[in-house]
């Protein structure tokens, strides 16, 4: 007995000599993608062009593989990977009885793990909770807590065994998820701030896990690092995170590497248009890590380096994604282009907004372009052009408002849209000329997110630029000529997102605690998408003289005419002059 306890103690000590690494030095190569918004396939649906995708990413990480071996690559994502393309929605809502094709195609490419999204929680607990049962690759978000027992949600961690080092990666979803997604699309889950618990929580790790390497993804935005927007706190943690190699960010779509001697923060931008690239060297002595280095940068993916094998291995996904995609569901009678919206009344929001008016006790709607710049030709309508006029899976709430509050709320609304003009050479769009962080080319953009921009319909009002903040609109009646009221309650039809907080226009504008947004709201319809193939279904087309009725929808417009008019056509060539 003796002996045989010896023996074991003697393998306990072989086994944990065998398990330190060797004396050396190491070389990781730490690759990123984030936000790839359904950009799994590099062949588009309705035309032959090619788009950058996934399989550029299995092209580049192969290739890296290839040039410093596989054990020495990890390879991540920082999430947003459920949503934005017809395949995302394909594989979460119309076939959902086979793997998906997300979770396969990252485990063909090799990924070591996702971060969660907060557009990946917006497709809702039967898609994410799927994922989580197939997916062999984690899908992480530590501060994502279940609210039954405490515990985190999803896997919060995982530690990868390389040459006898510990590689943890930690990842956290956006923790202001509850500002912009209704209840339902989250519940049993609450979310805690990065500041400080992505802290607290890699100490507790890094101490359990003995980890060489640590790597934190997180599902936020680059940030100003002053610590004041919750959902963009990638500075915050790159400036006071201690024991932490890489902060991995997201969520804004903003390419950017900040690094120095310690830590790096990489953001890879979105939609497989550039892949992170972190080093880490390690020097190895007695078995114990004695120094160590990081540097990152951003490599530009080339949409031609696609991977062929994987082309082919996931070619039937893409014919039954593009056959899908292509199936006819209606006729558009006239033109419609997105940007025809931030002039003012125009065909693509009178459709956003008889679609929402439509429903079931609405008597006013808020509606925004949620498609920059999007066109679809007059003629034979196509599933995916229901993505360009409605690209997010955002469900209809209709919510009780005050007319002072939707007085409020549209005051809010127009100062993040206009400023206030004395003349024509004025700016009246809020864009600003500044450099592209894709190409480095100086262009217009807005200051504020466009889609943001909320008109109203159901009523008849007025605009004036020349007036501020808060003397702007002026509502003069319903869209049936009774009158309005600020001491009035009104049922209003707006998006999920912005019903949740999205955008600060009802809780910042209208003054409403978004918290508590169950108790004002009287009706919760599918997702917008939906309602618009229901019309489809049942009218056969999109016309004008039926989306612009003003006794339904009302009317806007900027005032005075004139000076609004010119100040808007210089503003609109010099953002979309190209």
């Amino acid at each position: 007995m003796k002996k045989y306890i010896i023996s074991l103690l003697t393998l306990a000590v072989l086994a944990a000599s065998c398990s330190r690494p060797e004396d050396g030095t190491y070389t990781f190569r730490v690759l990123t993608t984030n936000d790839v918004h359904g950009h799994y396939f590099d062949s588009l649906y309705v035309s032959d062009g090619t788009a950058n995708s996934l399989m550029n990413v299995s092209w580049y990480a192969d290739s890296i593989r290839v040039a410093d071996g596989a054990e020495n690559v990890i390879l991540l994502d920082a999430g947003d990977c459920l949503q934005g393309d017809n395949a995302a929605y394909y594989y979460n809502y119309v076939d959902t009885l086979s793997k998906h094709v997300y979770a396969r195609m990252v485990e063909y490419i090799g990924y070591d793990a996702v971060v969660v999204g907060n557009h990946d929680i917006e497709t809702g607990h039967p898609v994410y909770d799927r994922m989580v049962k197939s997916m062999k690759v984690p899908f992480l978000a530590a501060n994502a807590i279940r609210t039954d027992n405490g515990k985190p949600y999803f896997q919060e961690y995982v530690t990868l065994k390389r040459h006898g080092l510990n590689v943890t990666i930690i990842g956290f979803t956006n923790p202001n998820i509850k500002g912009w997604l209704s209840p339902g699309l989250w519940f049993g889950m609450e979310f805690e701030s990065l500041l400080p618990y992505a802290q607290e929580t890699v100490d507790r790790i890094k101490a359990k896990e003995k980890s060489d390497v640590v790597i934190v993804a997180v599902h936020a935005g680059t940030g100003r690092g002053d610590g004041a927007v919750l959902e963009s706190q990638g500075l915050d943690l790159f400036q006071s995170l201690e024991g932490v190699d890489f902060v991995i960010c997201a969520h804004d779509h903003r390419p950017v590497v900040h690094k120095n001697d310690s830590i790096c923060l990489i953001n890879a931008g979105s939609h497989c248009r550039s892949l992170g690239y972190g080093t880490v060297t390690l020097t190895v002595e007695g078995g114990k890590v004695v120094a160590k280095s990081v540097d990152a940068e951003l490599l530009q993916m080339d949409k031609k380096n696609v991977n062929v094998q994987m082309q082919r291995e996931f070619q039937a996904d893409y014919e039954a994604v593009k056959a899908f995609t292509l199936q006819k569901v209606g006729t558009l009678k006239a033109d419609l282009h997105t940007r025809d919206a931030y002039r003012g009344m125009s065909d693509y929001i009178n459709l956003v907004h008889t679609l929402s008016i439509g429903c079931t006790p609405a008597q006013i709607s808020f509606a925004a372009p949620l498609t920059f710049d999007g066109s679809i030709k007059a003629g034979t309508l196509v599933y995916n052009d229901l993505f360009t006029i409605y690209p997010y899976e955002n469900q209809l709430f209709v919510v009780k408002m005050s007319g002072e509050e939707i007085k409020n709320y549209l005051e809010y609304s127009y100062d993040m849209w206009i400023n206030t003009i004395d003349s024509a050479d004025d700016r009246l769009l809020k864009i600003v000329n500044h450099g592209d962080p894709r190409t480095g080319l100086k262009r217009w953009s807005f200051v504020n997110r466009s889609y943001n921009f909320d008109s109203a319909a159901g009523l008849v009002y007025t605009v004036d630029v020349t007036k501020p903040y808060g003397s702007r609109v002026n509502i003069e009646s319903l869209a049936d000529g009774s009158a309005f009221e600020t001491a009035a309650t009104y049922n209003v039809a707006m998006t999920s997102y912005r019903a949740s907080g999205g955008g600060g226009l009802m809780r910042e504008g209208a003054g409403i605690d978004t918290d508590k947004i169950e108790e004002r709201v009287v009706e919760y319809y599918p997702e917008i998408r939906d309602i618009l193939y229901d019309y489809l279904k049942k009218t056969g087309s999109i016309d004008p003289t039926v989306i612009g009725d003003p006794a339904v929808i009302g009317k806007w417009s900027f005032i005075p005419e004139k000076l609004a008019s010119e100040a808007m056509d210089t503003d609109m060539k010099l953002l979309f002059s190209r």
